[in-house]
């Protein structure tokens, strides 16, 4: 069945209010479970859909404002994610995280990525420790230099980190794709364990070296900025998938998008960003079925380009 994104949403919704089978709609694929990819420093599986916290765990104490946010998180353990990706950049929003994962007793169901994001090795090391008071961890993850600031300071730190076992992993981040020589050359030269960068089916500059280098150098890739910011949604508003999307378990825009992501075989995890549950079941389900092969892939950016 060809669902269109708005159609596959409202499906969703039925089944959350018991009217239809939710079973039967999201294990109809041939992939039964949640894709993992390899963490390469480790051989440690990670499920390929997660989920960014920017803007809409920035919220407030109140129930109205977290009651979505936690249904979020438990359709996300259901459906087999695990990586939640936050920064003190994003406001209250690992305080936030912290809380609810503890409430829901699922504290220890995700992979924690953060960042650190100031100047300054005391400052950063300050910053660090308050991001794993707020997010309720004696132990983080993944710790990421945030858009590279001070990167060098605070690779030290987290490197001592992962000796103690303070930290697991170890990483660095950006969102532009002006940003992608500087990571390309730390990902060349540096002992990191993952890379964070921006690429979607419209801005595909990572692919010209970027990805290939990490895949080299046996980096881990997290991929933010999968929707371009909500701008792919409005290059197709109005618009039908091809009939070709059912074949590899496509039925929205949303996971044509990401599924074209995980298609890469550098990529290890992608982290679309949402506050709405309808939005994180059809995020999910990128996770399952079939992936696109190299001649697909090649096929969806014609068909995106030529709408």
């Amino acid at each position: 069945m060809n669902f269109t994104r708005r159609e596959w949403l409202q499906t969703s919704a039925l089944a959350g209010m018991g009217l239809i089978s939710m079973p039967a709609i999201l294990y109809a694929d041939r992939q039964k479970t949640m894709r993992t990819r390899s963490i390469p420093s480790s051989g440690e599986k990670i499920p390929v859909v997660g989920l960014g916290t920017w803007i809409q765990f920035d919220v407030g104490p109140s129930d109205e404002e977290r009651a979505p946010l936690k249904e979020v998180l438990k359709k996300m353990t259901e459906l087999g994610g695990k990586v939640i990706d936050s920064s003190p950049m994003y406001g209250r929003s690992e305080k936030v995280i912290g809380e609810l994962t503890t409430e829901l007793g699922l504290a220890d169901q995700f992979f924690y990525a953060t960042k650190v994001w100031t100047r300054g090795k005391q400052a950063g090391i300050d910053q660090m420790n308050a991001s794993m008071r707020k997010m309720n961890r004696n132990t983080i993850d993944l710790m990421q230099v945030h858009n590279l600031v001070d990167w060098q300071t605070h690779l030290e730190t987290i490197t001592d980190w992962k000796r103690t076992g303070k930290i697991r992993y170890s990483g660095v981040t950006h969102y532009t794709t002006r940003a992608h020589d500087n990571l390309e050359e730390i990902v060349q030269s540096r002992e990191i364990d993952f890379v964070q960068f921006n690429y979607n089916i419209g801005v595909r500059n990572a692919e010209r070296s970027l990805l290939p280098a990490a895949a080299d150098n046996g980096v881990a890739v997290i991929i933010n900025e999968p929707y371009g910011g909500g701008s792919l949604f409005d290059s197709v508003k109005g618009k039908e998938l091809p009939e070709w999307a059912p074949e590899y378990d496509i039925n929205s825009w949303g996971q044509f998008f990401l599924k074209y992501i995980l298609s890469h075989p550098a990529v290890t995890c992608v982290i679309p960003g949402t506050s709405d549950p309808e939005h994180l079941v059809d995020n999910m389900q990128a996770g399952y079925g079939s992936l696109p092969d190299e001649e697909t892939r090649n096929r969806m950016v014609r068909y995106f380009e030529n709408l």
